[in-house]
């Protein structure tokens, strides 16, 4: 009996290996794609919500949202029914810049010497760019009487022009009391100190009540004689300490009274931590 020859057979059907390790590599590749194309859209949905959270937080622009408002009013860009995220976060950003801080710090300006003409020109009240922001300084003899902490009732007038021109903004205010180097001792106020801190208080209380801002966005302090800005060698630079300063100031370190055009940019907006 022969043995039986077992003898090799060719297949050509090999390339179904090879065909099915592409199939498998490039059904990889596109699982890959999708994954971070998901990952992608689900950070861009997050980036608003985040740097929303983040303005609020400082305090900066704090009834501004990026959720699509329904009231269906038309009055700006931020404010569409169906405006985009991208679109407000371009007009959030555009709105933090130094420079439009300060123009719309100059406006404010501009206003109030519209509105307070007479005080100014009788330079009871000065108004001018501070290095934390806008100055509003109050003289003390158009507000207050010699020793006294109440504002006199014919300079509500001129403080509801100012709380009138506040109304809206997105700035803090700082009320600060001054007052020059000659102490005071009486059955009141023991000292400076006492004084210009409730001078300081007494304002914010009206601007308060006459609704001028939230009242998580004012502030009042006293700086007794401590923070002169003429000499108290003179009865009229003591005269010019005696005063109260509204301060308007975004949180930025940005000094507003320097020059645009420094070198190291002034302007440059650094937020503060809170």
């Amino acid at each position: 009996m022969r043995a039986r020859v077992h003898r090799s057979r060719v297949t050509h059907d090999r390339w179904l290996v090879s065909y099915a390790d592409f199939i498998t590599l490039l059904f990889a590749f596109f699982v890959v794609l999708y994954a971070f194309a998901r990952a992608d859209q689900k950070k861009q949905a997050e980036v608003p919500l985040a740097i929303d959270s983040a303005f609020k937080s400082l305090g900066v622009f704090p009834d501004y949202s990026f959720k699509k408002h329904n009231s269906g009013s038309g009055s700006g860009s931020g404010s569409e029914k169906g405006a985009s995220p991208a679109a407000d976060l371009v007009m959030t950003e555009q709105a933090l810049t130094p420079s439009v801080v300060g123009d719309d710090l100059n406006r404010i300006r501009h206003d109030l010497e519209q509105r307070l003409q007479p005080q100014v020109a009788q330079h009871t009240i000065v108004i001018n760019m501070g290095r934390d922001g806008l100055v509003i300084s109050l003289r003390e003899a158009g507000f207050f009487n010699s020793g006294s902490a109440l504002p006199r009732p014919d300079a509500i007038p001129a403080l509801r022009r100012i709380a009138a021109s506040l109304q809206g903004s997105p700035y803090d205010l700082r009320v600060e009391g001054h007052t020059d180097n000659i102490p005071i001792h009486t059955a009141q106020f023991a000292s400076n100190w006492e004084l210009s801190s409730a001078r300081a208080s007494s304002i914010a209380r009206i601007l308060l009540a006459i609704g001028a801002m939230p009242a998580q966005r004012l502030a009042a302090a006293g700086y007794a004689e401590f923070h002169p800005v003429d000499t108290n060698d003179t009865p009229q630079g003591r005269a010019n300490n005696r005063r109260v300063d509204l301060i308007v100031l975004p949180r930025t370190a940005v000094n507003f009274a320097a020059p645009r055009s420094s070198a190291n940019g002034p302007w440059r907006r650094i937020v503060d931590s809170d």
